[in-house]
């Protein structure tokens, strides 16, 4: 890129959306939108859109992919045809693929799979709309989904993207940032009350003063992003315990 053309992805501490170099875009989750599925959250995280239905725990079939001793968690990651700028092919490509496999396992640190043994739960994630960051957009939605569906677990699943644009260190990128020649993109996922990492990934490279920064961003993230998931679990709850007592008075009558 030629000098004249080089862009300052940060600028007097603010950066071309004009967020800070810590802060999160605009976070809405809700629990419980669809009713067939046993847990079920919607999550909008800047432009990215994701719906996540979750069904389980039920018996694993076919019965030779049972575990007699703990549960099978299936995540599927599918971006929508539409959900980006070029029509995107129906058939999952490598990237859904892997996605899909670590964000699982990232869940499964979350679960007490030992209490449901030859079960699976299956865990659909739908990107409706896509701008950077859509699997931890994801994982964080589908851990509220799973919450949502009564899934013992140990914590939520928070995460956030971490990274690194125009020379600075900042806290949850968009596309452009995403899309700058010296990015760095590290997505991060944690138990945010063990801080105990059960994501973490790397596309690029830091500096040992740069890892360390970056540890702190996503830590300050990922608790955000956890009092955003508690508080759409928190109003579905407090709204089911409403009509519950709407329903009793009026049997009352």
């Amino acid at each position: 890129m030629k000098k004249k053309d080089k862009v300052d992805y940060v600028k007097n501490g603010k950066r071309l959306d004009g967020r800070k170099v810590d802060e999160l875009r605009p976070i809405k989750i809700e629990a419980g939108v669809l009713q067939r599925a046993d847990g079920s959250a919607y999550l909008e995280w800047g432009q990215n859109k994701v719906l996540v239905a979750v069904y389980g725990p039920r018996e694993a079939l076919p019965k030779h992919i049972q575990n007699p001793y703990r549960a099978l968690v299936n995540y599927n990651y599918r971006m929508a045809t539409f959900s980006v700028p070029d029509r995107k092919s129906p058939k999952p490509g490598r990237r859904e693929i892997e996605i899909s496999k670590v964000s699982g396992e990232a869940l499964e640190r979350a679960i007490f799979l030992e209490r449901f043994p030859n079960t699976t739960i299956d865990v659909f994630v739908e990107i409706l709309d896509s701008n950077a960051g859509t699997r931890v957009a994801a994982l964080s939605a589908a851990s509220v989904a799973l919450a949502d569906a009564g899934i013992p677990m140990r914590d939520l699943v928070s995460a956030v993207g971490v990274g690194k644009a125009g020379g600075e260190v900042i806290l949850d990128l968009n596309k452009a940032e995403e899309d700058a020649p010296d990015a760095v993109d590290m997505p991060i996922a944690m138990l945010p009350r063990t801080k105990e990492i059960v994501l973490l990934q790397m596309d690029g490279l830091f500096t040992k003063k740069e890892w360390q920064k970056s540890m702190k961003l996503a830590e300050k993230g990922c608790e955000q992003v956890y009092e955003a998931q508690r508080e759409a679990l928190r109003k579905k709850f407090l709204e089911a315990e409403k009509e519950d007592k709407k329903s009793k008075k009026a049997g009352d009558q």
